[in-house]
């Protein structure tokens, strides 16, 4: 299958799967958020996701994928502690601040750096019809926003600390998607660096600290339904990090970069049907904007 995806790499044929990749990938990091956020501890919820795909990828890393090149080692060094960071920003700001609220901000900072950094890191530029297409889409992700802030009722008092804490995590989606494209890039097999990425990140960052803050809590929440939610979110990251990572080496990485912000679309809908949280026709008209925004970068192309 390795053999398969590197030889569609630049072909027409590349471009297609890369770009129905980062939708798939657009959904289920909304699903993957939404997981996180929900009536578990943000921390206990993210440790127990990264444990479970940790053990996972254990055997796939060891036993099945080429071992790394020695040259993949100081990138792995690298990619663990861009993810660390972001991922204790982005439980700071899902503590402090409405999902529906939080969650555009972030993936509408993303794209925006993720795109600067593509030019710089592979050469990659977008013409004036995609440069619209962004401007659409990034005014339909932080009107989402602006719109969410404004009716939001829940988390007044810690949501402006909240969006700083979702801009500086946005600055990182962008950091991640760059540099894991190309950490990707950098060796023969693309599972090598996603088998052993899910390996080291899994067991050795939030996983730890989940596990110590579950054990000192007073009133500990049941083993059963947080695991259960840990197997859950294992599943979508597998699939949903996997996806954009090979996207980003089959195609541009700007390009999958914008398209994967779609997910604010997909967490709206989330937020409102599985969180109970209040939607309307401004902020379907938004979503819609988002969703125009991306075709515009796409036909553009």
């Amino acid at each position: 299958m390795s053999d398969w995806l590197i030889g569609l790499e630049g072909t027409s044929a590349g471009h297609d799967l890369a770009l129905a990749l980062a939708l798939l990938a657009a959904l289920l990091h909304a699903i993957f958020g939404a997981l996180q956020k929900g009536r578990h501890d943000p921390w206990l919820s993210r440790g127990s996701i990264d444990l479970c795909y940790g053990l996972i990828a254990a055997p796939f890393a060891l036993f099945v994928v080429p071992w790394p090149e020695p040259h993949m080692w100081p990138i792995f060094a690298g990619a663990w502690a861009i993810h660390l960071v972001y991922k204790i920003l982005q439980g700071m700001t899902y503590v402090r601040g409405a999902y529906t609220v939080v969650y555009p901000v972030v993936r509408g900072t993303g794209p925006l750096f993720a795109v600067i950094g593509a030019y710089f890191v592979f050469g990659e530029f977008f013409n004036a019809i995609q440069l619209t297409g962004i401007a659409v889409l990034l005014s339909g992700i932080f009107g989402l926003a602006a719109y969410n802030l404004r009716h939001v009722t829940v988390d007044r008092d810690t949501l402006k600390m909240a969006l700083v804490l979702a801009v500086m995590t946005g600055m990182f989606v962008a950091l991640y998607t760059t540099y894991d494209a190309y950490g990707i890039r950098a060796t023969a097999d693309p599972f090598t660096f996603l088998m052993w990425f899910f390996f080291l990140d899994g067991l050795f960052s939030i996983a730890p600290y989940g596990i110590v803050r579950w054990a000192r809590m007073a009133d500990r929440p049941d083993l059963g339904p947080l695991l259960q939610r840990g197997l859950l979110g294992a599943g979508v990251a597998f699939f949903s990090f996997g996806s954009i990572m090979m996207a980003t080496r089959l195609d541009n990485v700007g390009e999958a970069a914008v398209l994967r912000e779609t997910s604010t679309v997909f967490a709206a809908l989330i937020g409102w049907l599985l969180l109970g949280e209040r939607t309307g026709p401004r902020r379907v008209a938004l979503m819609a904007l988002i969703a125009v925004g991306a075709v515009i970068v796409e036909m553009g192309g």
